[in-house]
């Protein structure tokens, strides 16, 4: 029987992406379980968003996706571990700023290429950075803030030098002249309690960070560095909003292989994120996080791959602005 055009095409497009590669590459992959290695301590932002997105893809692949944590030098452990496995889709990164754009500016002995030894599958998580202030700081907007901190001491706490916050402070700064002093912290519970008491001015962080305390009216979030305001607080404007053109910036997580990887298995996995991501469930559970969804199209691997290249052009900004060299 002779198939008409429009029957062969509607058949392909309701065939799963598996079904459509080669039979070899398909009978070969997953015959196992995929390990999603964290470059971090575990019960962190990557920590979350790995475990939710590994339970998510686990169905359409057909096997499980263990989560593993591998800590150190701000991720690069985890992420060389990555880059040096064999490129067969079993060893996945969970990749987010630090290891992928902030590292290679701030560490001199990286033993990876970021840009070069990864396959992106697809992002996944964007928490947006935001200026958050103490109650004392008497400023209704970003124009006031730029002016006021020409005039006084302005002191903004960030999760630590050469921190993802760290290098949004520093561009906000270049973008807008203000004089914002960085204060850098170790960790996230020494920061708010500091933001809270007043200790510090306020804060550039995650918008997930102090987001319970700012409906609580403990503190407030000034402006959000995305492209629209966040679904939790839509009466906080964006910077670009109040006239910082074109700025925006987050705490991103994706999910990379190996470069090398064949090309069906990549595809395989970014459909895979893709159908995870769609799952209602998963999108509450990342936006009950404070996190925006993430566009469909950086979901792909064409897509967070240009992010990352995107990024990591900022990122080399940030550290010229700030006077960071690697260490």
């Amino acid at each position: 029987m002779k198939l008409s055009r429009r029957a062969l095409l509607t058949a392909l497009a309701a065939t799963p992406v598996a079904s459509l590669l080669s039979r070899p590459a398909f009978a070969a992959y997953p015959e196992k379980s995929i390990r999603l290695i964290v470059p971090f301590a575990a019960g962190g932002n990557a920590d979350l968003v790995a475990r939710i997105v590994a339970e998510g893809m686990a169905p359409s692949l057909g096997q499980a996706i263990v989560v593993e944590t591998r800590a150190g030098a701000g991720g690069s452990l985890g992420a060389a571990a990555v880059a040096t496995a064999p490129p067969d889709g079993y060893t996945l990164l969970t990749g987010s700023n630090g290891p992928l754009t902030v590292n290679p500016f701030v560490q001199a002995k990286l033993s990876y290429d970021p840009l070069k030894d990864f396959v992106a599958i697809g992002l996944a998580n964007l928490a947006p950075h935001s200026i958050v202030l103490h109650n004392s700081v008497q400023v209704k907007n970003v124009a006031e803030l730029v002016a006021l901190s020409k005039q006084k001491q302005i002191t903004l706490g960030t999760s630590g030098v050469g921190s993802a916050s760290h290098m949004t402070l520093a561009r906000f700064n270049a973008a807008t002249g203000a004089n914002l002093v960085h204060v850098p912290y170790r960790g996230g519970g020494a920061l708010v309690a500091d933001v809270l008491a007043g200790t510090v001015s306020g804060a550039m962080t995650e918008v997930s960070t102090l987001l319970e305390h700012h409906n609580q009216g403990k503190i407030r979030i000034l402006a959000v560095a995305a492209r629209k305001r966040p679904s939790k607080i839509p009466d906080v404007p964006t910077m670009i909003e109040q006239g910082v053109k074109d700025f925006t910036a987050a705490s991103y997580v994706g999910v990379l292989a190996p470069a090398n990887t064949p090309p069906e298995v990549v595809a395989l996995l970014e459909k895979a994120l893709i159908k995870a991501l769609a799952d209602k469930a998963i999108q509450d559970k990342f936006v009950a996080s404070g996190a925006e969804l993430v566009q469909e199209d950086l979901q792909t691997s064409k897509g967070f791959g240009d992010y990352i290249k995107m990024e990591f052009a900022n990122s080399k900004e940030a550290a010229q602005v700030a006077g960071l060299k690697p260490e």
